[in-house]
This record gives structure tokens, sequence and C-alpha cells, in this order.
């Protein structure tokens, strides 16, 4: 008898692994595994987690091949997603597979949340009535059902009441869907009075909604109220039914955030990062996948949740580097959110008070529309910035402080306000060394300084992790307390506040602060109650808080993200002083900037002591465009680690002689890369440069395929369109 053919039906499926296809599978008699469907497949002696993937399977017996095992009860990932994987896929030069797990990464998810235990009033009245008995009634007489917990607590009467209501038959048991992890924005809550310049650009884009993709720059000043009129784009995609995201660089921090959305919304929007409880990425990845959760606020990888029906992207601080991944699958969150819109056909807005280079262009040359607010909310003044020339002005010695800043904080703190001093460098000091021999603490596993945390007694790699007690003595010739620290970190300059104004509340902020997120969101709300008067920190502090008492900040070394080779690091030293100094002044108070810099005429300290951002952009656009850099060129940057540095050149070099022939790419390189040792992995770097036109990919594709195949421990990354050149 001729087997049915239904039972040897044969689909592609996606797997998390980094192969170049998907892989056939058989769907047993019974089962429909369509496009998109979620499986559990046999992987060699492992189940996992699949796509049921489009077109048309390789040509292998079917009887041969593997059975789906299960469908899971899940909504299918739907084809404007699979068709972002394909894309990003190509893009990047990774397996499909590889970013399909970014999707796939809360399994726990793909069954559906068991309902909850409720009780519905049957009509049936107790034998004896008390007050307790009558306000429950009262809750419950209309026929809706009520969860115990949440009856007794809306009656204020014990959950003891409810059980004996249901002995005597007035409650019956019933079952109800699980609750939803936030409550539904409303888009009519609180509607805000806005400024002439946030009306027009708020109508600009609730035009766009529903209108199909189109890309909006939000380029206002710090404090002019971006969040607001973005906040008007998003009701306006609520309104048309849609589901939204908005992604922040730093969403575990940003409870301002999420407090302003609440005001405006009635709701908080849900959040998805690392730091979420692993319960509650489940429910939020089930929820957005059913559309019972409508607004997401979240970080980059927020992009891969699969949202049934999404309506608008917004990426808050557009030009902020934590979008870029620089792991397994390289991505700019800001660029693919781009994409997924154009994919699905919906607009996206970009904010930023200092847009990168790139939105700029795209803006000037007509791809985006830019919106600009020019002034602060209310017309606050922004902040009067002066630069402090270090050589004029130095430090007392072994201090990092001048005495302009240090007379400056004085004042604040006499009129009872706020001073922010920002250093972009965690713990105490970035060097310890030994002042007899002159030994100097490395990273056992990478080419940096070990940073000393004293508050900890550590030093520590920023890299790798590594971290030893400090020593007493020098590990090289054993002398007892010679070590010196060299340079500061914000412990230091806290030590320093501390010996300066002893009577000053301070609080020292940085990413790796004991207690987490929770302690961070803790400290940021006690900076914005006012609880504290000097406030020492690292980038986390610059990035959208308001602060309404801060009417100083100091930067300690201004120069500091000019001293290395990055081409980017112009754009993002301007970029990071201005919104460090937006932090001052916000309410409208007179407020003071202060950079500490030894380059007081380097363009980029004019251009934020001037407030010329305009000249600033038109210089770095300029020099961009001459040497045919980003956006006006293509960079692709191939990382190729070892576990000797002898198996890491030479891979590298063979990569270079088997690069093709290509008019107008050029290949950099080999050249050992600046973190030449990376957790005990020697690396060495090719830089390919190319025309706006050139085909990187077809390139770098083409390179890697004529190339020896990595063996041993060698291994390489590709990253297309590189932000760090470490």
């Amino acid at each position: 008898m001729k087997e049915d053919s239904r039972e040897r039906q044969v689909v592609p499926v996606l797997v998390p692994v980094p192969t170049a296809e998907p892989y056939s599978y058989a769907v047993p008699e019974g089962m429909t595994a369509g496009p998109g469907a979620i499986v559990r497949v046999p992987l060699g002696p492992r189940q996992v987690a699949g796509v049921v993937w489009d077109g048309e399977c390789s040509a292998v017996d079917p009887k041969k091949l593997r059975a789906i095992e299960e469908v899971f009860d899940c909504p299918p990932v739907n084809a404007d997603m699979r068709r972002f994987i394909e894309w990003i896929a190509a893009y990047t030069l990774s397996a499909p597979g590889m970013v399909a797990r970014m999707v796939l990464r809360v399994p726990a998810a793909f069954d559906p949340e068991p309902p909850l235990e409720g009780l519905r009033f049957t009509g049936t009245l107790p034998e004896r009535m008390t007050d307790a008995r009558q306000r429950v009634l009262e809750h419950a007489g209309d026929g809706l059902a009520w969860t115990r917990s949440g009856l007794a607590h809306a009656a204020g009467v014990s959950s003891t009441v409810i059980d004996g209501l249901r002995e005597q038959g007035t409650f019956e048991p019933v079952l109800l869907p699980p609750r939803p992890i936030v409550a539904a924005p409303d888009p009519g809550y609180h509607i805000p009075e806005l400024t002439p310049a946030q009306r027009e650009a708020a109508a600009y884009l609730r035009k766009k909604a529903g209108q199909g993709f189109s890309v909006a720059l939000l380029d206002g000043v710090t404090g002019s109220g971006k969040t607001e009129v973005y906040f008007e784009a998003i009701a306006a995609a609520l309104q048309e039914g849609r589901q939204v995201l908005v992604l922040v660089p730093e969403i575990a921090l940003t409870q301002q955030f999420l407090e302003r959305f609440q005001d405006r919304f009635g709701a908080k929007p849900a959040e998805w990062h690392s730091d979420l409880a692993p319960r509650s990425r489940e429910r939020v990845w089930r929820q957005v996948a059913e559309g019972a959760v409508r607004v997401v606020a979240g970080a980059r990888s927020a992009l891969f949740l699969p949202f049934r029906d999404l309506g608008l992207i917004v990426v808050d601080e557009e030009h902020d580097p934590a979008y870029k991944q620089e792991d397994r699958v390289f991505y700019s969150a800001r660029d693919m959110a781009v994409v997924r819109g154009h994919i699905g056909g919906f607009p996206v807005v970009l904010a930023s008070a200092t847009p990168s280079i790139e939105s700029r262009v795209n803006a000037e040359q007509g791809r985006y529309e830019r919106l600009v607010l020019p002034a602060r909310f209310g017309e606050a003044p922004l902040p009067d910035i002066r630069a402090i020339d270090m050589r004029r002005s130095p430090p007392a010695r072994g201090n990092f402080l001048s005495p302009a800043l240090l007379g400056e904080i004085g004042k604040t703190l006499e009129r009872d306000e706020q001073a922010l001093l920002f250093l972009n460098r965690r713990g105490y000091a970035p060097l310890t060394l030994c002042r007899v021999c002159g030994h100097r603490f490395q990273c056992p596993d990478c080419s940096s300084w070990l940073v000393e945390h004293r508050f900890r007694g550590q030093l520590v790699c920023h890299h790798c992790g590594h971290a030893e007690p400090r020593p007493e003595a020098c590990p090289e010739c054993g002398t007892l307390d010679h070590l010196v620290a060299c340079g500061p970190g914000i412990e230091r300059i806290a030590e320093e506040i501390d010996a300066r104004f002893p009577k000053a509340r301070t609080i020292v902020l940085s990413s790796d602060l004991t207690g987490g997120v929770k302690r961070l969101r803790l400290e940021l709300e006690a900076i914005a109650k006012g609880e504290a008067d000097i406030v020492i920190g690292t980038q986390l502090v610059a990035k959208g808080h308001h602060f309404p008492e801060m009417t100083l900040v100091g930067v300690v070394d201004a120069d500091l993200g000019l001293a290395n080779g990055d081409p980017r690091a112009a754009e993002r030293t301007f970029q990071l002083l201005s919104q460090v100094t937006g932090r001052a002044g916000r309410t409208g108070k007179k407020s003071l900037g202060l950079l500490q810099t030894y380059q007081p005429d380097h363009p980029v300290m004019r251009a934020i002591v001037s407030g010329d951002a305009e000249a600033f952009y038109s210089r770095e656009i300029a020099e961009r465009r001459t040497a045919e850099l980003p956006p006006f060129g293509r960079l692709a940057g191939v990382v190729v680690s070892a576990a000797t540095r002898a198996e890491a050149e030479a891979h590298a070099r063979a990569l270079r002689r088997a690069a093709p022939p290509a008019s107008g790419i050029e290949v950099l390189g080999p050249a050992e890369a600046p973190l030449a040792l990376l957790a005990g992995r020697h690396r060495f770097r090719l830089l390919i440069h190319g025309g706006r036109d050139a085909d990187m990919q077809g390139f770098v594709r083409a390179m890697l395929a004529a190339g020896p195949k990595p063996r041993g421990s060698v291994r390489v990354q590709v990253d297309i369109d590189p932000q760090s050149f470490l």
C-alpha cells in the first residue's frame, strides 16, 4: 500500500546554530507546521527550538529525515520578522540561525501561560450575612469573575471571608485568563500643553501614523521636550491599534522615562532588558506575541521581540554607542530599527540632542525628515559653557580638580544647588605601579592595565572581568607600601571632594556599583529629589536624566575621548560633553558647565563652549566626505583571534592574500589590534574601506570563501559598519 504523502511532508526549519541554511525535517501525520511556527526538533543528541522557514527543502530522502517533535502553542513568527531575520543575516554576514536565536531566547514563553483560578457569584446568598460578606457581594454581585485575593483586597476583607462564602455555594470556581503584565496605555489619559515648536513636530509625527514607512529625526537641544513630542507619535500609533517599540540605550536606569510615560498614558510600558527577572521576560515575550502588550520600552535586543502588529519604533538618544552589539551577531540597533520599519511599512522616529553624523547626512540628503526643537521647554536657558585651561589653572599637586572648578562647586553648595562631576573612568585609578621598580599591574589575559577599585580593595580588568586583591607589596621586587595609583577614576575624585567638602552629601555613580540596577535607580531617584549635593559619575549620568536642582556640571577630563585613533572620536566627544553639560539648569535656573581641558582650542571644545553645534557638524561632515568615511564611504572590520599570536597573524595574512581584486575597495592590514590580547586570545585586525556604493558584503564574503577555513583555536569575526576599532 502506498504511504500517505502527508506523512512525509518535509519543511525547512531554522535552528539556532551557525549554519547558512535551514535544516529539513519531516512533519508527522496529523501535525500542522506552517511557515513561522515555532517547533521543537532533534538536533544531534539534544532538542532545540526552531522556526519553520519559507522556501524549498534540500533534496533529501524524506525517509532519512528526523521528525518535528512538537509545534508549540504559540503565535507564529510573522512574515515581516522572518524577512527581518534574513535581511540582518545577509547584511551582517551572520548565520540566519544565530539571528533567529535572538528571537527564540525565551523558550519558557512558547507554551501558554496557565489560567488563573477565579470565583464568580452564583446568585446564592449565604445563610448569615455580615458586614464583611455584604461588602464582598457589593463588589461581586454583578456576576463578573474575580481572583480570590483581588476580591478580598477590593472589599477590604480577609481571604477567609471569601473561602467561607465559597463553601456555602455563593461563589463557584472559574478559570481566568492570565493577568496582563502591564495595564493598557490610554492615548488620551493626559494630553500635555506643548510649545509651538513641539506642536508643529508632534503634528508631523501624528500625520505619519498609518501612512507607511518614513523616518523622522527629532533634533532638539537638551531639555527641549523631545520625549513629549514622540509621545504624541506613540499616542497616534495606539489610536491606530498598533504596537509600539521605544528603544533606549540604558533601559535598566531610566526610571524617570517610565514614570513620564505613565504620567502621559496612565500606565507604564512593558520593560525589556537583561536585568529583567526570567519570569517577567517570559510574560513580556508571550504577551507581545499575542498583542496584549501595546508598548515596550527596551534595550537593543527588544528589536527581536515577536510583535504581532508593530506600527512604530522610536529610537531615543539615537547617537548612543550602546545601540551597537559586538558579540556573535554584530549589528546597530538604530540602523536595524530603520530596516524593521521599512520591512513592516511603518514610521520610525530617531530622537537626539546630538544626532549622529549618519543621521544628519541622511536628513540633509532627504532620506529622513528633520524636525528641530531649538529651545528648551519653558524657555529655560541653556547652561553657560566655559573651558578651564589646565595649563593655566592646574590642580594642586596630587589632585585633579582645578581651583576654578572647586570654587564654583563651593558657590553652588552655598546656594543649596547640586553639582555634577563627570569622568568617564570607573574605579579609583586606571593604572597601579611600583614606585621602586616600575612594575605595572596588567591583566594576565588582556593587553590592558588593571584598574584599581579602592572601595572593593581589588584590581580589575574592565575588558574580561579578571579581578585580584590589591597587594600590600610589589609582586616584582617585594617592596612594601610603595604601590602608587596613577591617574584618576571617579572613586579618586570622590576622595578629593570628601577632603575639600566634608559636609557635602556625595553620591558616586557608575555601572559597576554594588547593588546593581535597583541601587542605581534608587540613587538616581535620590538625586532627582535633591537628596545629594555633589554627584560624581560616569557616562550613565549623561543619558536623559532630569535633575531639577542641578546647576553646575564639571567635566574632569574633557580631552579623554580624543586620545585615540577612532575616526569617530571628535563626534563622540562632542556628543558626550553636550549631553552631560545638558544636565544643568533644566528647570530654568542659571547654570554653568565647566570643561577641564589641556586643548581649549580643539574644534570640539570650541564648538561646545560657543554653543555652535552647526559649525561642528559642518566641519565634521566635510572631513568625512573628504576622507570617504561613513556615511560617504563604507568600512568593514575583520578580527582574527587565536590562542597564540602566530596562529592569529598567519590566518589574518592568509585572508589578506585571498582578498579578491575590486575597484574602489582597499584592505588595510593585517595589524595587531589595539587591544592585542583579550580574554587570553591574540587578535589581529583587517580594515576594509570602500566607496559609498561598494559591495562590501560581497567582497568580504568572497575573501572569506577564498581564504583558509578557521582551524584549531582560530576564530574570525566580521563587523560591517564598525563602531569600535579596538
